[in-house]
């Protein structure tokens, strides 16, 4: 049984995946094609792999245009904090991305004044937690200066520990993402988060 098949039989919903790179008038082009399948929603590809924030940007709003306006938008790969504040600024509602979890294994964290490298020598008596603000179960148990010794000790507990952070900051930056829509206060929170993450157009 196909994909499409299969998701209509299971009531699963089914997305259509736009392509273009960064030419507009083939972003278009797919686009109107994609909508024209009457997908339940749709995927924006092909971005988010180097190119610069502003010709993301640019992309996302020329399909925004084209997919109408209650169906979900899904810009694939977009996994840094200030890129999903200036996306969802642009009308997409869903994301995906390995970096909570392949940037915490190396020991990037990801915490409400912005990210920090665990395994920096800065950290080496810093009884903290990664993220005053947080209250994921890592940063309630375990100290910045703990975890940079169990990365340095080659200890793979490290990763998990700041990945599980990370998933955890995630999950909370999308749920504050939703309060500050619904109480008009979403362009000073996307500010703030983008001058935390040192966002450069």
């Amino acid at each position: 049984m196909g994909t499409a098949k299969y998701c209509r039989k299971k009531k699963l919903p089914l997305f259509g995946i736009i392509q273009g790179a960064t030419f507009k008038n083939l972003r278009a082009e797919c686009s109107q094609r994609i909508v024209d399948l009457k997908f339940d929603g749709y995927g924006i590809g092909g971005l988010m792999i180097g190119e610069p924030s502003s010709l993301t940007n640019e992309m996302v709003y020329e399909v925004n245009q084209i997919i109408p306006n209650k169906k979900v938008r899904y810009l694939m790969g977009c996994g840094y904090p200030e890129d999903i504040v200036e996306a969802v600024g642009l009308g997409v509602d869903l994301f995906d991305c390995v970096l909570p979890t392949r940037n915490g294994r190396t020991g990037m964290a990801f915490t409400s004044e912005g990210k920090i490298v665990i395994k920096g020598s800065t950290f080496v008596i810093d009884n903290a937690p990664l993220d005053k603000k947080c209250r994921c179960y890592t940063c309630r148990h375990f100290s910045r200066a703990y975890l940079r010794h169990l990365f340095n000790a080659g200890e793979p507990l490290a990763g998990r520990l700041v990945s599980y952070h990370n998933i955890h900051f995630y999950i909370n930056l999308m749920a504050q993402l939703r309060a500050h829509i619904q109480k008009g206060t979403y362009k000073t929170f996307a500010e703030r988060i983008k001058k935390n993450y040192n966002f450069r157009d």
